[in-house]
């Protein structure tokens, strides 16, 4: 097809749904409030539907006091029955997939239910805003001269019970419409392969003579597969290799550690990069704007949002707000009612809002990967914030890590303990600690507080880490690829412990 005439046609697409964009934008709370009720309806007949008696539900306070907010552990049960093939549990149109996803690299995993609504109105309705946000913004792309190279999990699926269960990735493929994989590499075929590592030499050798325009995968794993394409071409940089490419779509993990790892194997000042917010759960907010770090939250895909702040999460205190409740720069964990049937489900990650008119977000972290055993309320952001201040004082370039406590013992004070793999170390670790301590103190006071005049956190500790060791720990655990993550922060030893282990 003509490059003008593709343009054309996504011009159409951009402009209808411009015109709905609009509408949550100038009308958020009303567009949510009359989404919730819809959701409610909908699932009105369902066995969750009558046991709450959606039907009776006339406002969000009846609903927020009817129905208790539920993490995975509470309603696993239900969630396994459904997986054995009993339909009309919490969502009334037939349950088919479930997405396996771990979220950390706990060893159990969960299976988050995917309805044909949820592929259609939220996953596959986010997939074709953000090209839309994207072509909107740089009026002059050459997208669609080419194709764009998908890193998904590397999970098949499997089937059981007349229900399927395997990656999100691997799902969302499985179902694309037959004509999307002539606008995409790897094939499908090759995009399944569940081995990991032979998986990433099919990818290198199906891709590198295509025309690749753009990118989009987890930047942990995809930075992975482009280190493995200049190895197996012998070139400098990735645009010796794919001139023609222009953006790199990313999420799952931060971007701040690999920036500069990417900047220097794509050295084009223009060069786009893209962020999204998704999980198994749902697609939840995309960059509208070039060259920024704030999402704009999609109010439209079948997900109701709620918010906990933070600093009351867990606790008696623990308070629950709808959208129109919420404050610039305050830590939430996000609750979701969506149109896959997860009602009032915590999904486990925390946003702060930089925006309220739109309503836009960064990501700040994971409810469970934080270092709070002191008071120092040390969340992923800051440390993340921390390490890119130190690396460009230090010129140092950081691959992975992850930091727990050193909890007190008798009259010894407490401390953190990192573990850093780097890919050009510092040429003073104690330096490099020093600025880190200084710069986590500058970022967050109650940590500041903690470490003054050492009255209850001593210096940091940390340790270089061995070349792969993150790797090789993610390998020997099964869960290379995808979706899986290096938890960064931890309240336990857990993690710490058994690298430091595999470190010597």
């Amino acid at each position: 097809m003509p490059i003008p005439l593709v343009n054309s046609i996504a011009s159409w697409f951009l402009k209808k749904r411009f015109h709905q964009i609009d509408l949550f934008l100038k009308y958020p709370n009303e567009v949510q409030n009359e989404l919730l009720f819809s959701l409610l309806n909908i699932a009105k007949d369902t066995e969750i539907g009558k046991k709450y008696d959606f039907a009776s539900i006339k406002s969000y306070e009846t609903f927020s006091k009817r129905i208790p907010v539920s993490a995975y552990e509470d309603i696993q049960d239900v969630i396994e029955k459904s997986r054995q093939g009993t339909q009309n549990i919490f969502w009334p149109t037939p349950i088919k997939w479930f997405a396996k996803s771990s979220g950390t690299t706990n060893a159990k995993s969960k299976f988050i239910p995917v309805s044909f609504e949820s592929l259609e109105d939220c996953h596959y309705a986010a997939g074709k805003d953000l090209l839309c946000m994207y072509l909107n913004n740089n009026e002059n792309s050459q997208l669609f001269t080419g194709k764009s190279l998908r890193l998904g999990g590397s999970k098949e699926l499997y089937k059981e019970n007349g229900t399927a269960f395997g990656d999100l990735s691997a799902i969302l493929i499985d179902n694309m419409p037959f004509w999307a994989e002539f606008s995409s590499t790897p094939s499908n075929k090759v995009s399944l392969m569940s081995d990991w590592e032979h998986k990433m030499q099919a990818i290198v050798d199906e891709t590198i003579n295509e025309n690749v325009t753009s990118l989009a995968g987890v930047p942990s794993w995809m930075l992975v597969l482009l280190n493995n394409v200049l190895e197996t071409t012998g070139k400098q940089n990735i645009l010796d290799i794919w001139p023609n490419l222009e953006v790199y779509f990313h999420g799952g993990v931060s971007f701040v550690p690999y920036m500069n790892q990417y900047k220097s194997i794509l050295p084009r000042k223009n060069f786009k990069y893209y962020e999204i917010y998704n999980a198994s759960e749902g697609f939840f907010a995309i960059q509208d704007q070039n060259n920024s770090s704030e999402l704009l939250l999609m109010l439209d895909y079948g997900i109701f949002y709620e918010f906990i702040d933070m600093s009351t999460y867990g606790t008696p205190q623990e308070k629950i707000i709808p959208l129109n409740k919420v404050e610039k720069n305050v830590n939430y964990a996000v609750i979701i009612t969506t149109n896959a049937g997860l009602w009032r489900y915590k999904i486990g990650d925390t946003i702060r809002f930089t925006s309220l008119n739109p309503y836009r977000i960064k990501v700040s972290g994971r409810t469970k990967h934080h270092i709070n055993v002191f008071g120092e309320e040390l969340i992923i952001e800051n440390a993340e914030d921390a390490l890119k201040d130190v690396c460009k004082k230090t010129n140092a370039e950081i691959i992975d890590y992850t930091a727990a406590p050193i909890f007190m013992k008798g009259k010894e004070k407490g401390a953190h303990e990192w573990l850093i793999e780097f890919k050009t170390p510092p040429n003073d670790i104690n330096s490099f600690n020093k600025l880190l301590d200084a710069s986590l103190q500058s970022l967050n006071s109650d940590y500041e507080a903690k470490r003054y005049n050492n009255i209850t956190l001593n210096v940091p500790k940390i340790h270089i880490a061995r070349p792969q060791l993150f790797y090789d720990w993610l390998k020997e655990k099964d869960k290379l690829g995808g979706q899986h993550k290096i938890p960064r922060l931890s309240n336990s030893r857990d993690y710490l412990d058994e690298l430091l282990k595999l470190n010597n």
